[in-house]
This record gives structure tokens, C-alpha cells and sequence, in this order.
């Protein structure tokens, strides 16, 4: 855009603002019309998908402010219609509208400023702003008729412009979004339920997780798959074209409490995506027909955001299989709308392109419970097993890091002894031994005496015998019957 076209636009817009302070609100739809115009000229010669992003929110904002100013007039309006008019009174043949009374201690309204009779058009190529008289009836220059407004908005608007213009380097996806300045792609709700897109953004959305594939123990073999499937497209994207092209879905089986979760947020913290954590209460509307536009809005807004992570948790209960006899209407079009979206995602998202891809990520326990369509577009289906021993062990290091230790416990002995538990239940054991030291403490003290305990008393050491007896209280989750299942299930449709 040129320098002319960008002062012009400042100008316009500068000259709307004073029309609102001054209360002259008709006038300043004008302005705020033109200016939205404007960038939307501009936005349709912009070829530069992250400069457009940036000019995307700048008229978001303005627009906001525009709808802002058309609802200060329509309450305005309201307010004329119910004072304006009494019940009529006939005479002669005609009924009359009297002036409702007025009570003389109460000042009346000052006299609106949209009565001017001339309506002047946006600033197209003029540099000096209109005369307007303010609402004591002097006339002079706008920017003279409220200095103190005016020079805040003049310091604030040529300094946002600027950054739009700067393009790539106020970007934050080239920052990382770490720079609290830095303005952040804002997705346009036009055309969708205002509603619905704020329960998407609020409940949602969540970027930089901050798990990194150090917080998690063991799974090596899984961490190696998912680095494939989606971390490498995204750092040789040169590479992953045509059959090569990135995997759209990612199923990760497993028992309960394998790390599945911490897995998908692990890889959105590496790819640095925008991760997008669903559940069926996320997707699901008591009004008819909303839950598919949830579905829908989801991968609107996840293109939008591109490269992004949907992540799925439980998808069972969300994508089970069709054509069940207990399966409800409004649950078949969900999973219809599911599936034409999934299918969608490649072609919808630039193609070959990394820096615009959706990865589908799922999580199930009950992975023969998904629907085979489902199942498909689910390329890559991954089995998260239950820790070996070294996992067992380098988890306990990670749960016990801020755990003073004994000189008599031994990790490696311990992990031995919980073959078979889940991460979660490691988690349990480590919890549940740490706490040893404090219950026996506190035993038989009053509350007054436990409220008493300095910070020393209460954190001491953790034994080797408090293993022994969490070990003893926490049984381990996952049988192995259910190992089983999972194993027969991966031989037959597991794609690893």
C-alpha cells in the first residue's frame, strides 16, 4: 500500500474517532464505512498470507468499533421513539401527539449533533479534516474541538498501522507469541454464531502447552512415530510432498493412564501449534443442529490458525460405530460431519503445504468401539503401551524430583516392583509415599498442634519403607486380560 493510501486510512479514521467524541455518531459510520472499505480493498490485492492476517485484525478492531458506535445509535433512536410521544388525544377529526411533561428540576438533553444538515464523505486524498461545531455551537477545526482525545488517538493509530506494515517481523507466528506487544491472529467470527466461536477460543484453544517429550518417561518408540508424523513435515517440508505428503490422523490406543494426553500436548509443544484439546462435552449442544456447527467451526478455526493440532480425547465417544441400535440421530450427524471435515482437512489446508496443515490427533481406550470410517482417516494408529522398566524408573526420577529422598531408597528396586502399573499409577504410588512422612507426624495431634508444626517437622525425608507400603495401597489399574485386547486389536488394524 502506498504512504498516500496509509494516511489517508490513518486520517479517516482518526477523523471517525472525533465524530464519536463529539457525539456526532451518524457521521462517524460514514467514516469508519470508508475506512473498512479501504482495507478491504487492500486485502484483496494482498497476496502475503501473514501481512493479510495482520490487516485481518486491524479491520476486526475497527469493525468492532464500527458495531460499537451502530449500537450507541440504535439505543439513541430507542430513546427517541418512547419520549417523543404520548397516547393521542383527539381533536377535531385527527388524533394529536402531545409532548410528554417535563420536570423543570431535570436538565433536559443537550442538543444532538447529528442534525447537521450536510454529510461529509470519508477523507478520500483530503488532508485538512472538516469543520464541525461542537455541542456549544462553536465551529472550528475537528481537531481543535477535543485536543486531549485527539492526540491520544493520533499517537495510538499510526503506531498500529506500522506494525501491520512491518508485515513478518511483527508476526507471532515468526515470534512465538512469547512478546506480550505482539498482536496475535484473531479469528473473524463473520458468519458464524458469535457465541460459539467464544466457547471455541475460551474452552478450547490453548497454545504453548509447555510439555516437552522430556516430561515424559519411556515411550520412546511412540515419541519416534509422532516426531515422523508430524514434527519433520513441519521441519523439512520440501521433503514430505506428494505420496511423501504429512499423515492427517493419528490414533493413539492404549490402556488408561499411559500418557497418550501428554503425548499430543507434548507435540504441539514441538511443532509449536496451536493445540486445539476437544472432548464430547466440547462438541455437544442441547440445540438442534449446533453440535455439527461446532464441528464445523473447530476446523474452520483450526485452518485459521494453521499449523495446528486438533487433539481428541476419548474419541469413542464421539466416532463409535454406526448403525447401532442405541444410537441417536443428532450422535449419526456429529460423526457425519466429523468425518466430512477429517476428509477435508488435506484439501481445505493448502496441500502440500506444512505450514498450513491440521494434524488430527485421537486418543482411545476403546479403539474396537471406532466407527471404519473413522478408523480410515485415522492413517496412523499407534499402540502407547504400559512402561518397561527403564520408563518405570525415569518416571519415578520425574515424580520424585522435589521429593527429599532417603538414603535407603532405591529407584531402579522399585520400578521393579511395579511392573505392570500405569503412569498414572506410578504417579499414585509417588504420591501416596510422600505423604507417609507427614501422616506419621501428625498422628494423634490435635488441629491447634498440627497448625502449630514448623516447615521442618512436616517436610522430612521419604524412606524406602513408604514405597513399600504405597506399593501396598495402590494396586495397578490395567489387567491383563485388557493387555491382551489391546495387543489382538493392533495386530489386526494397528498402522504403526
Amino acid at each position: 500500500m502506498s504512504n498516500c493510501n496509509l494516511d489517508e486510512i490513518c486520517e479517516n479514521v482518526k477523523i471517525g474517532r472525533q465524530y464519536v467524541l463529539l457525539g456526532n455518531y451518524d457521521t462517524a459510520m460514514v467514516y469508519y464505512q470508508g475506512v473498512l472499505q479501504q482495507i478491504q480493498k487492500h486485502l484483496n490485492a494482498l497476496n502475503d498470507q501473514e501481512l493479510r492476517s495482520s490487516w485481518q485484525s486491524v479491520r476486526q478492531e475497527l469493525a468492532q468499533e464500527y458495531e460499537h458506535v451502530k449500537d450507541i445509535t440504535s439505543t439513541l433512536a430507542s430513546f427517541k421513539l418512547e419520549g417523543s410521544y404520548s397516547a393521542p388525544s383527539q381533536r377535531g377529526n385527527r388524533a394529536v401527539f402531545e409532548e410528554p411533561t417535563r420536570d423543570p428540576d431535570v436538565w433536559p438533553p443537550p442538543t444532538p449533533v447529528d442534525q447537521v444538515q450536510h454529510r461529509p464523505s470519508p477523507n478520500y486524498g483530503r488532508r485538512n479534516p472538516p469543520r464541525v461545531s461542537d455541542r456549544r455551537g462553536r465551529v472550528g477545526n475537528s481537531a481543535q474541538a477535543n485536543p486531549r482525545p485527539d492526540e491520544r488517538v493520533v499517537k495510538r493509530q499510526p503506531d498500529r498501522v506500522k506494525k501491520v506494515e512491518r508485515g513478518r517481523a511483527s508476526s507471532p507466528r515468526r515470534q512465538g507469541g512469547n512478546d506480550p506487544n505482539k498482536e496475535e491472529k484473531k479469528f473473524d467470527p463473520t458468519g458464524y454464531d458469535k457465541d460459539l466461536v467464544e466457547a471455541i477460543e475460551r474452552d478450547i484453544v490453548q497454545r504453548n502447552p509447555s510439555v516437552h517429550w522430556s516430561d515424559i518417561a519411556g515411550l520412546s518408540e511412540a515419541k519416534k512415530l509422532l516426531e515422523e508424523a508430524v514434527i519433520l513435515p513441519l521441519l523439512m517440508p520440501d521433503f514430505f510432498k506428494g505420496i511423501r505428503r504429512p499423515w492427517k490422523g493419528v490414533l493413539m490406543v492404549g490402556p488408561p493412564g499411559t500418557g497418550k494426553t501428554l503425548l499430543a500436548k507434548a507435540v504441539a509443544t514441538e511443532c509449536k501449534t496451536t493445540f486445539f484439546n476437544v472432548s464430547s462435552s466440547t462438541l455437544s449442544s442441547k440445540y438442534r443442529g449446533e453440535s455439527e456447527k461446532l464441528v464445523r467451526l473447530l476446523f474452520d478455526m483450526a485452518r485459521f490458525y494453521s499449523p495446528s493440532t486438533i487433539f481428541i480425547d476419548e474419541i469413542d465417544s464421539i466416532g463409535s460405530k454406526r448403525g447401532t441400535g442405541d444410537e441417536h440421530e443428532t450422535s449419526r450427524r456429529v460423526k457425519a460431519e466429523l468425518l466430512v471435515q477429517m476428509d477435508g482437512v488435506e484439501g481445505a489446508t493448502g496441500g502440500d503445504d506444512a505450514s498450513k496443515m491440521v494434524m488430527v490427533l485421537a486418543a482411545t481406550n476403546f479403539p474396537w468401539d471406532i466407527d471404519e470410517a473413522l478408523k480410515r482417516r485415522l492413517e496412523k494408529r499407534i499402540y502407547i503401551p504400559l512402561p518397561d522398566a527403564e520408563g518405570r524408573e525415569a518416571l519415578l526420577k520425574i515424580n520424585l524430583k522435589e521429593v527429599e529422598l532417603a538414603d535407603d531408597v532405591n529407584l531402579k528396586l522399585i520400578a521393579e516392583k511395579l511392573d505392570g502399573y500405569s503412569g498414572a499409577d506410578i504417579t499414585n504410588v509417588c504420591r501416596d509415599a510422600s505423604l507417609m512422612s507427614m501422616r506419621r507426624r501428625i498422628a494423634g495431634l490435635k488441629p491447634d498442634e498440627i497448625r502449630n508444626l514448623s516447615k521442618e517437622e512436616l517436610h522430612l525425608p521419604t524412606t524406602g519403607q513408604d514405597f513399600v507400603e504405597a506399593t501396598s495401597k495402590v494396586s495397578k489399574s490395567v489387567s491383563s486380560t485388557d493387555l491382551e485386547k489391546y495387543e489382538k486389536w493392533m495386530k489386526e488394524f494397528g498402522a504403526a
